[in-house]
């Protein structure tokens, strides 16, 4: 699945086009994250915790994404984007979308 955040794909064109596909994903954060992370805040550097947690949550989101354009019978996604916001205190939505295609050669 070829996935760009452009509207269109050098070398190919769109020759049809099956609309919006998302995938969404809600994370928290650990306890036992927390106590490292302030920990962490004294001292300075990357709370590498919660790097991970986002780095997770957002290929999940995109593994959703896709999944919505193969079944859709898409080949690509053209004009990605990722959101992210606060559901509650400690939790956060990512959500991956864009817009399902399918390519030809140009």
């Amino acid at each position: 699945m070829l996935i760009c955040t452009t509207e269109t794909v050098a070398g190919y064109e769109i020759v049809e086009t099956f609309g919006l596909v998302r995938g969404a994903t809600v994370r928290a954060k650990h306890l036992g994250t927390d106590i490292v992370a302030a920990l962490k805040q004294l001292v300075g550097g990357e709370l590498r915790g919660y790097s991970s947690l986002l780095a997770g949550a957002r290929e999940q989101a995109l593994d959703r994404m896709i999944e919505d354009a193969r079944a859709k019978g898409a080949d690509a996604i053209v004009a990605m984007r990722m959101q992210t916001s606060a559901i509650a205190q400690g939790s956060s939505e990512i959500v991956a979308y864009g817009t399902a295609v399918r390519l030809a050669p140009a």
